[in-house]
């Protein structure tokens, strides 16, 4: 048995693996859903990271961080302060030692362009406002009853996270697979293949569908990271 330490995305919050948890406990695995307060201003990726790591067991040795989407940044800083077996990115974005998100964003465009148009400005972050543009950025495979229960637990998004600068001189050295939908539109599936390929030296998986395979396809999840252990 293994535990699945599972950090959620931007906008988001640990309801979302509601439908992936019973599917790797059904496995075998243990689950522990990570809420690591992305709508804080205040809270850096170092404190996300003691986030993750209080959400563990002391006993837990066989530990497996999967982090979607904004989550997967944090995976660096979560590596740093404690063991982890594996790590996955799932349809994530992945930090550069020195540089910033922001500007990773502006120079290679990871992220639709079109998902800024569905927000409003809130005090130190960003809150979704235009529920058709999110249904159709994150949900576009997802069953309706998922889309309805899901759209009104989105939360505030702080700006913080997207100008913290990688500090590390280097990503710690963690066994990495990287999960890539091939419909995903938020982050672009083809700069996720190069960057798996060319930055992380990851292992790829490529699934079907768009941004949170977690709700449209979560036995497929579930059995690729099952594969991993």
């Amino acid at each position: 048995m293994s535990t699945f330490a599972l950090i959620h995305g931007a906008w988001h919050g640990p309801w979302c693996w509601e439908r992936l948890t019973p599917e790797l406990e059904r496995r075998g695995h243990r689950v522990v859903a990570v809420d690591v307060r992305f709508d804080d201003p205040t809270a850096t990726f170092e404190d996300h990271a003691a986030t993750f790591a209080a959400a563990l067991d002391e006993n837990d040795h066989d530990v497996v961080a999967v982090g979607h989407s904004l989550g997967s940044y944090a995976l660096p800083w979560v590596a740093d302060r404690r063991p982890l077996r594996h790590q996955v990115y799932l349809c994530g974005v992945v930090a550069e030692p020195g540089r910033t998100f922001a500007e990773l964003n502006r120079e290679q465009h990871i992220l639709n362009p079109a998902y800024p148009g569905g927000l409003a400005e809130v005090p130190g972050g960003t809150r979704w406002v235009d529920f058709d543009l999110a249904r159709e950025i994150f949900y576009p495979d997802c069953d309706a009853d998922v889309v309805a229960a899901a759209i009104p637990r989105l939360r505030v998004q702080a700006r913080s996270p997207l100008t913290e600068r990688c500090t590390f001189d280097r990503l710690p050295s963690v066994p990495v697979t990287y999960v890539v939908c091939a419909e995903d539109r938020m982050v672009d599936p083809a700069w996720s293949r190069r960057v798996a390929t060319g930055r992380l030296g990851a292992e790829l998986v490529e699934l079907p569908g768009g941004h949170s395979p977690f709700y449209s396809r979560p036995a497929a999840l579930a059995d690729a990271l099952h594969q991993l252990v």
